[in-house]
This record gives structure tokens, C-alpha cells and sequence, in this order.
């Protein structure tokens, strides 16, 4: 078994294991087999450099969560970050892949992936921030923050400028620019209703969605660069939203999980729980699916048997995804959840699997390309 690797820039051998899915035939690849926790980015962005040369991911080999990439095709390890731990599900790639954002407690940190050096864009004394997510071709950068009795998002310029505080009433979870109007951040809330958006000024806030606590929103995001956001009803299915009218129509007719559209917003990947019956792609024009292959993760979280979500106003004690420890167990630990995702070319799918007892990282061939 490999040692962890010693420190910031350190390489380590290729831990590449290679195998045929037992469903599909498709050519599979466990890029990570450390005894530790090692897991991608959540399902908002790809791990993958936009050469697909690299793969971008969290590891606790060394004790706690830094920031590796592995080298592809040859799988070789590099250390990228060092000392204190880095908001594992935080990572987000520039579009050049030359650099990598990332939360450090109230701080987005902003790493050359070529000399590793390490600039700080902006921090917030005594406050958590949430995964980050570019916009704008990666001119501008929104997270979620937790600051004392202070909820909402904050948004700015990637060069340091312009930074500001969004307050919200209720906790706020993954915002995201809009792809074709970025002066546009749409983002969750809990509880229900859940989501909403506001201009990056802060002006413009509304709910796109009314909705009480009975139904179940959740995993939204923009189908690629329509401009229209998909979301999922848990556990029945998969709608789209058009952004303009708010007119709502189903994709599916049976239950997703997380998803992931494709560029174009023709495909979607998902993930599948109770039952858990693999990774698939669905054709958003037919909501016809295709097995890619099996995750066996744990998918683990006692709240995805329920019809309804956790209410944290009448005291279920967990945390959200974005503040999530490894010992949550309402909605996670978000490392036993597949979070698959494309990669630029879309002939591979990355995923994260518990399934040889410790959390690893994934690759499929994506064999049901059309």
C-alpha cells in the first residue's frame, strides 16, 4: 500500500486499478486505493482539468483534507496543498485548469497549479464559507457564509475586488452564476421554500419556487448553458424550470438522485438511492435513461428514506453539506455519495465510492454517448 505522501508538491506512484464494470462492459478505473478518505469536487463542477490530463481531488491520507491531482493516463499523485485543512467539497478548477480555488475556513485561497503558490482573494474574520463556484468565464466567484448570527453568500471579483456580503434569513447552500447572465446568482435556502435568486449586488431577491416543507427540493442546478435550471423532487423525480417564465415540466417520471447536466443541456448524469441501481444518463428530451455503471457506494444518510426533508427549526441536529464533518449522519457523510460528473469531452464519468470500505475516487467510460 502507498505511504501518504510527505508535503506540498510531493509525488507519489500511480495507485491506477483497472476493470470491467460487471453491468455494462464499460472500462472502469479506481484512481485512488489510499486507506483514507478521498473523494471529488460536489456536483456542481467537473474535477477534470479541461485537458482531461488531471484529476482534481480531496484527500485525508495525510491526516486531514489537502487538495491532489493525478496524472492521467499514467495516474502519478501530487500533493497541492499543505497545513491547514481545506474545505473539502470547495475545490473548483479556473477555466484554463491553471489554477484552483478553495475555502479555507472564512477565506477563498486561489493555488497555481504550476509553481503552488498560494494567494489569498479574499477572508471573512470568524466566518465558514461554502464550496465556491466562477462565473462570468471565472471573472467573478460567489460561496455561502456562516458568520456568527450572519447567513447568505457572498460574491466578488476572482482578482480580490468588489467583494460583498448577501444576507439572507435562512442558511444558504450552493449558489451559482447563471451561464448566460452572470449578474445572476441562483441559490438554496432551508428550509422550504428553498430556491431563489438575487442579482450580484444584492438587488433583485426572489423565490422561484413556492413550496412548503411537505415537498422535498433539492440537487437544483442550471442544465448546462440553456440558461434553465433542473432540480429534483425527492423521491419521485426530475424537473426543469424555465428560468424566464418559471414554467415547470418533468424530465422523468421515476426518482434521481444528485445530477449533473452536460455543456449543452441535452444529457444528465445521475445517481440513484433507495434503490441505489447505478449511475445513469438521461436524455432530457425523452427522459429515457442508460445504465453507465454501478457506484456500490454507501449512500449513506438515514434522511433519504424519508419523504420529506430534515427541519432544522425543530431541532434535528446535522449540519448541511456545506459544513458537513465526516460523522453527519441525516444527509451523509457526503464521501459515501457518488456526485457523478462529466468530464469535458463527456466520454468519461467521475464518481466517489465507499464501496472498498474507505472512499475513493472513480472513472467510467461513458459507453452511452448519443
Amino acid at each position: 500500500m502507498p505511504q501518504p505522501t510527505p508535503g506540498k508538491g510531493a509525488t507519489s506512484p500511480s495507485e491506477l486499478t483497472n476493470y470491467l464494470s460487471r453491468t455494462t462492459g464499460a472500462r472502469m478505473t479506481q484512481v485512488t486505493r489510499h486507506r483514507s478518505i478521498n473523494h471529488l469536487s460536489y456536483f456542481l463542477q467537473s474535477s477534470f482539468t479541461p485537458d482531461s490530463q488531471f484529476l482534481i481531488f480531496t484527500s485525508y491520507r495525510t491526516g486531514d483534507a489537502q487538495l491532489f491531482e493525478a496524472r492521467l493516463p499514467d495516474g502519478e499523485l501530487r500533493q497541492l496543498t499543505a497545513g491547514r485543512p481545506i474545505h473539502p467539497y470547495s475545490p473548483t478548477l479556473s477555466p484554463a485548469g491553471d489554477r484552483v480555488y478553495f475555502v479555507r475556513a472564512g477565506a477563498i485561497w486561489n493555488l497555481d497549479r504550476k509553481s503552488l503558490e498560494e494567494t489569498k482573494i479574499v477572508e471573512f474574520e470568524n466566518a465558514q464559507l461554502g464550496e465556491c463556484t466562477l462565473g462570468d468565464n471565472g471573472r467573478w466567484m460567489t460561496a455561502a457564509i456562516r458568520q456568527g448570527s450572519l447567513q447568505g453568500l457572498v460574491t466578488g471579483r476572482t482578482d480580490g475586488r468588489d467583494w460583498r456580503v448577501i444576507p439572507f434569513t435562512r442558511t444558504v447552500i450552493h449558489p451559482q452564476f447563471h451561464p448566460l447572465e452572470p449578474d445572476w446568482i441562483e441559490f438554496a435556502a432551508d428550509p422550504a421554500p428553498r430556491m431563489y435568486r438575487v442579482r450580484r449586488d444584492g438587488s433583485g431577491l426572489e423565490c422561484l419556487y413556492q413550496h412548503d416543507g411537505s415537498k422535498w427540493i433539492t440537487h437544483e442546478t442550471f442544465l448546462g448553458t440553456t440558461g434553465d435550471l433542473v432540480f429534483v423532487h425527492w423521491p419521485k423525480c426530475l424537473y426543469r424550470m424555465d428560468w424566464t417564465t418559471r414554467a415547470i415540466r418533468p424530465i422523468t417520471d421515476y426518482p434521481v438522485w444528485h445530477i449533473s447536466p452536460n455543456r449543452s443541456g441535452t444529457r444528465i448524469l445521475c445517481d440513484t438511492n433507495h434503490p441505489d441501481l447505478g449511475i445513469f444518463q438521461i436524455d432530457v428530451a425523452t427522459g429515457q435513461r442508460r445504465l453507465v455503471c454501478l457506484s456500490e457506494s454507501g449512500n449513506s444518510g438515514t434522511q433519504w428514506t424519508r419523504p420529506t426533508p430534515a427541519n432544522w427549526n425543530a431541532g434535528d441536529k446535522s449540519t448541511l453539506s456545506w459544513l458537513e464533518v465526516p460523522a453527519d449522519q441525516i444527509y451523509g457523510p457526503q464521501w459515501t455519495h457518488p456526485h457523478p460528473c462529466y468530464s469535458p469531452d463527456e466520454k468519461q464519468v467521475t464518481f466517489t465510492s465507499n464501496r472498498t470500505g474507505d472512499a475513493q475516487v472513480y472513472i467510467a467510460e461513458n459507453t452511452v454517448i448519443r
